[in-house]
């Protein structure tokens, strides 16, 4: 759910990076054993560069191509590819993995965006929710409670929102007869 007002993000200096990620939040403590990027492969790839989530980011298209970013991650992504363990979680894993100042000239930079950009209560505690310009629902590795159930729970506004989105889809599928039972019956 997004809260703050996304031209902030147009507007951000990415400072010379193709692309900005938020850093994994790593203020909740308890979670502090399932922060898998702070142990093993991930931070003697990373070094100190956080590991970076996927959730939300954003990318300036002209740097992306004028430094051949798309190249280096395709490039990388195939000599990654013949290890079936590597690239789990292949939307972040591949930009962090390609960002570790290790690789030198290879290396495609990611720009931290600020965290308020990405609130998740899995990995955030809850005084920084109050800052939170996005609200991700990510996983959590300690409950595993369903996405539905952790939306009405965690984000006040969400049945408003839930129930003015289900109003727009019934209202989209009545307004034409013929498409809202073609849709609805999956008949042609």
């Amino acid at each position: 759910v997004v809260r703050g007002d996304l031209a902030e993000l147009y507007k951000i200096d990415l400072e010379g990076a193709p692309y900005g990620y938020v850093p994994f939040c790593d203020s909740k403590k308890e979670v502090e054993g399932y922060r898998f990027w702070k142990t093993g492969f991930w931070q003697s790839h990373l070094g100190s560069m956080p590991y970076h989530i996927s959730a939300l980011y954003v990318v300036d298209l002209h740097r992306f191509r004028e430094g051949a970013a798309g190249d280096m991650l395709r490039a990388q992504y195939q000599a990654l590819t013949g290890d079936p363990n590597s690239l789990s979680n292949l939307d972040q894993d591949l930009p962090n993995y390609v960002a570790a100042p290790r690789l030198g000239p290879s290396r495609v930079r990611i720009f931290s965006l600020p965290r308020k950009w990405l609130w998740c209560e899995s990995w955030c505690d809850d005084e920084s929710k109050k800052e939170a310009a996005v609200i991700d629902l990510c996983n959590n590795p300690m409950t595993k409670e369903r996405k539905l159930n952790s939306a009405k729970r965690i984000i006040g506004e969400w049945i408003s929102l839930d129930d003015e989105a289900t109003a727009a889809a019934i209202k989209a599928i009545t307004a034409s007869p013929e498409q809202g039972d073609e849709r609805c019956s999956g008949r042609k």
